[in-house]
């Protein structure tokens, strides 16, 4: 565990394992502990807890935004000193990861995104239960925010179609800096990875892409959208985490596992 300084604010970065070279994200909300258990073992991957996040600090700049979390992460790779790296992560994270890969190609060898979440237009529909509920908490505080959010149309039908996504929702009153965090909910959830189904298409780096369903906020939709668009991508579709949690993280494992290693003969990518 190490740290890196940004803007005045202090954050905390994993580089762990070795091998084939993965800087992974984390997604909006989650932190080291979400990607230890998504990631699989067997390589060398690389967290940068983004602001705000785990046991970073939110530092000095304002907006938060997708355009400054990818520079941290690349600002971490450097660090790590990684001139080339598989980029991936979950949600916010496998955005992160297509932005590097769209605005540094010399630097992605390859792309790994977990229940994507974004596509290519900013504030897309399935973000709206988070901006709801960093407004709610903005504009009301945790305990009054989280009871009228309990009461509200979008909690009722959550409950009813993607009860994994409404108990994460709910998470997000119970933080103790939900204040201050409500902020980056909000600005991410109005942001995005800032690229083009354009800039999608000239990627000439393998991809995998996993997508799953009963997941209101990571559409599968979203996931089959940028796999589609990717030239050298390859979709699996993996166990709702809402349905059989053990089975779903045991999937991703097998599924980044077997991608990774189907390009471990990349060792360029690894310091002799």
């Amino acid at each position: 565990m190490g740290t890196l300084l940004r803007d005045g604010a202090t954050l905390r970065m994993t580089d762990t394992g070795k091998g084939l070279p993965v800087v992974f994200q984390h997604g909006l909300g989650g932190g080291e502990a979400q990607v230890a258990q998504t990631f699989p073992p067997g390589f060398r991957r690389i967290t940068l807890e983004c602001r705000g996040h785990g046991g970073s600090g939110l530092g000095e700049r304002r907006p938060f935004s997708f355009e400054m979390f990818a520079d941290d992460v690349l600002a971490a790779a450097d660090q790590a000193g990684l001139d080339c790296f598989f980029a991936g992560g979950v949600s916010m994270g496998a955005g992160i990861a297509l932005r590097l890969a769209c605005r540094h190609p010399r630097r992605v060898a390859g792309l790994v995104l977990v229940r994507p979440a974004w596509t290519f237009s900013a504030a897309p529909q399935n973000m709206q239960p988070i901006a709801e509920v960093a407004e709610l908490i903005l504009a009301h505080g945790t305990d009054k925010g989280r009871t009228i959010f309990a009461q509200s149309e979008t909690a009722t039908r959550l409950y009813r179609e993607a009860p994994d996504n409404l108990s994460s929702l709910l998470g997000y009153f119970d933080r103790p800096d939900a204040k201050a965090f409500a902020q980056v909910l909000a600005n991410i959830a109005s942001d995005g990875p800032g690229v083009s189904e354009h800039d999608a298409a000239r990627l000439d780096i393998p991809a995998l892409v996993i997508g799953n369903e009963i997941d209101a906020v990571h559409p599968l939709s979203t996931a089959y959208a940028l796999a589609a668009a990717m030239p050298n991508a390859i979709f699996a579709e993996v166990t709702p985490k809402a349905r059989d949690s053990a089975k779903h993280f045991g999937e991703l494992h097998e599924q980044i596992s077997s991608f990774l290693q189907s390009h471990s003969n990349a060792r360029s990518l690894i310091p002799s």
